[in-house]
């Protein structure tokens, strides 16, 4: 299979996201299901597509001092309030790195996003060094998530508050509440939405993802960026397009709890 680059680099994706990710690939996520998250994780499903293993990280890192200069001028440069960490993989497989990356970015002028599932959880040490930091962390759960996952990482959102700008990022479906698990995770879903301020993220899904098949969730077809694709939709409202047209700006215009 392909190796991906051990060099970090900026990139902009169709929905207008600018990513540095740390970490490519997502050991933790694949471990017991190779399709990721939820059966349907979108960047494995893009890495297998360009013939990648998403199921082996590879920690990204700078050439030299160089790089590291290129790179801060590029963030500076982009046309969106904040950068994100966390498209290709999770930077929670390796933390440490993750941090010490970001510390070498001085004089950046942008807010980081990092979107995790918290495979591992930051020390005490880290989040001290991530308080120094202009960081916004995303923790995404969803009611699909096992109660033991979904607690942790709830914990999680909760335990980082004094150190940075938490937000709580639910990935929502329509449940079928006629089935039994439809009913039983909307019911888990909706005191998501009722306990916390949450960022509402659409569910993109496969017609053959087992979620579907068994009626468990309900889908609907849409366009998004200008191409067919199947959502399952919690509220009709929430945002599906893209990034520049965003209010939330995946959190950093959500005021915290």
């Amino acid at each position: 299979m392909r190796e991906y680059s051990k060099y970090i680099t900026l990139t902009k994706n169709g929905r207008g996201i600018y990513s540095l990710d740390t970490v490519f690939g997502c050991k933790t996520g694949l471990k017991d299901n190779k399709k990721g998250c939820y059966n349907d994780c979108y960047s494995a499903r893009i890495a297998k597509k360009y013939g990648y293993d998403f199921s082996v990280n590879v920690l990204r890192g700078f050439k030299n001092e160089k790089h590291i200069i290129k790179i801060i001028k590029d963030i500076n440069n982009v046309d969106l309030p904040f950068i994100r960490i966390g498209s290709n993989g999770d930077p929670s497989e390796n933390w440490e790195h993750t941090i010490t990356i970001l510390e070498k970015l001085k004089g950046i002028k942008k807010e980081i996003v990092i979107i995790t599932r918290h495979w591992n959880k930051l020390t005490l040490n880290q989040l001290n060094r991530i308080s120094k930091l202009n960081i916004c962390i995303n923790t995404s759960v969803s009611a699909l998530d096992e109660s033991v996952l979904l607690n942790s990482c709830l914990s999680e959102y909760e335990r980082i508050k004094p150190y940075c700008k938490s937000i709580l990022r639910v990935v929502s479906c329509d449940f079928n509440i006629d089935n039994k698990i439809g009913l039983q995770k909307s019911l888990i879903q909706e005191e998501l939405f009722k306990k916390y301020k949450v960022l509402d993220t659409v569910f993109r899904v496969f017609k053959s993802n087992q979620l579907v098949k068994k009626g468990i969730i309900n889908i609907s077809k849409t366009k998004f960026i200008g191409k067919e694709c199947y959502v399952s939709k919690y509220n009709r409202k929430t945002f599906f397009g893209k990034c520049s047209s965003c209010l939330e700006m995946c959190g950093i215009n959500i005021k915290q709890e």
